[in-house]
């Protein structure tokens, strides 16, 4: 460890201790997805001082994101989100390894992208089938998990949850992936961040006479009507994701007092 890194982190280990701080570094965290929910969750990981992060997204940064993805700049539009994400996060910590994978999550491609050894992944993917094929991957390799359900077309943190997955209520995301895990029989194992406040109007559509929010039906390479958004609930989402990976890899050790 470098002499910068160890002041980096003193902070936390006035908090968890040196033997919590070595637990943190010894952990391997995965990130799928990059967006804005996923690059806060991200940053906090690093500045933690999580020790490996392997980090997932196929997309590249856009204009569309300036407003509230960390990754976006003007200076990095056009780039990979895993290269840029990459370098950002060895600016925080350049002891920390991290794996860049410029991937889009499938079935196929479960076992390379979730590969041993891994302690914890944060699901911050918008779309649908991929989600639930991360997810229920986890839980079929007893992979801590902790999902970011819809943030979009939100506003009051005061309702942002942590709960398990089948104690979500309100946000339709939610609500179709517990139906998509149901039908394979996954019931339990996923923690998920979430909010009470019904999404605004703008973000619903309708089809089949039935209203379904965009983000439940993304595909790869589907053009998609933007949904409002900005920067405040999907960064509260990603830091909460965060948050628990963090206090759950220290109680795994036993959390400091």
């Amino acid at each position: 460890m470098s002499p910068a890194s160890g002041q980096a982190f003193g902070r936390i280990a006035l908090w968890v201790g040196e033997a919590g701080l070595a637990r943190l570094r010894a952990a391997r965290v995965a990130v799928v997805g990059l967006g804005a929910v996923g690059s806060f969750a991200l940053e906090a990981l690093a500045r933690s001082g999580i020790g490996h992060l392997r980090l997932v997204d196929f997309d590249a940064l856009r204009p569309s994101n300036l407003n509230r993805q960390l990754l976006a700049l003007r200076s990095t539009l056009g780039r990979p989100k895993v290269e840029v994400a990459r370098e950002r996060a060895l600016e925080i910590n350049p002891d920390l390894a991290v794996e860049a994978l410029p991937a889009f999550f499938s079935a196929h491609e479960a076992d390379r992208l979730l590969a041993a050894p891994l302690d914890f992944c944060v699901d911050a993917i918008d779309s649908l089938g991929p989600k639930v094929e991360l997810l229920a991957a986890c839980v079929a390799r007893g992979l801590p998990v902790v999902s970011a359900m819809g943030a979009a077309g939100r506003r009051d943190p005061q309702q942002v949850r942590l709960t398990p997955l089948e104690e979500t209520r309100v946000c339709p995301l939610a609500r179709d992936v517990r139906k998509r895990l149901a039908r394979r029989g996954v019931r339990a194992g996923v923690t998920a961040v979430w909010s009470s406040e019904s999404p605004a109007p703008a973000t619903r559509r309708v089809a089949g006479g039935e209203e379904a929010l965009e983000e439940e039906t993304l595909r790869r390479g589907r053009v998609r009507r933007p949904l409002p958004s900005m920067l405040h609930l999907p960064a509260i989402f990603g830091l909460c994701a965060a948050n628990h990976v963090v206090w759950s890899l220290l109680d795994a050790q036993g959390r400091p007092g």
